[in-house]
């Protein structure tokens, strides 16, 4: 069987922002204080439950892996934009956080609250960016299966800026309560 170019062009993209992601993991500042392993393992349980139903098309359970929508081409060719646009938004988001970013919850040396760029408008951009290019994954494959992987990719981001929500406010206080009060989580204007 032939692998559709929409799925190439879409895994394609995924695979250049990964290697973008771990190049720039790179450089940045030490940590002073990194979450417990146990806060680690409570959001990155679903991501990687998530990841393997995303990854492995064939889980042998015919019930999920059937189509949710008729299948057209416009719309599939909707999702891959949608890609793109939530990759780029992520990574745009990824440089102005710089030397801060991590990818677990951490407070690093001379931690910055950064109000720059995407997180103008919301305060998890990275995230947000990340659930568009999901969602329109999830979409473009069209499966139950894909959907099951998107409320996990969910569920793990939530739990996640919830925790750094938590330290953020530790670390930097009233700043970061303001900062709050002005800027949705994850949609502009809405939440």
């Amino acid at each position: 069987m032939r692998t559709h170019p929409v799925a190439v062009l879409i895994q394609s993209m995924w695979i250049v922002w990964l290697l973008y992601w771990l190049i720039s993991a790179r450089h940045v500042k030490r940590s002073r204080q990194i979450e417990s392993i146990g806060s680690f393992v409570v959001y990155r349980v679903p991501l990687l439950v998530g990841t393997i139903l995303i990854l492995v098309p064939d889980v042998g359970l015919p019930i999920i892996e059937t189509p949710i929508f008729p299948r057209n081409a416009v719309f599939t060719d909707c999702m891959v934009v949608l890609v793109a646009a939530g990759l780029g938004f992520a990574i745009w988001a990824r440089r102005h956080l710089a030397e801060n970013w991590s990818a677990r919850v951490t407070v690093k040396e001379d931690h910055e609250l950064i109000r720059t760029g995407p997180y103008r408008w919301v305060r998890h951009p990275i995230y947000t960016g990340m659930l568009l290019a999901l969602a329109a994954t999830a979409l473009a494959i069209d499966t139950w299966q894909a959907a099951i992987a998107f409320v996990l990719f969910l569920t793990s981001f939530v739990i996640k800026l919830l925790i750094e929500e938590r330290v953020m406010t530790a670390t930097f206080g009233d700043q970061y309560s303001h900062y709050k009060s002005e800027t949705a989580r994850l949609i502009p204007y809405v939440w």
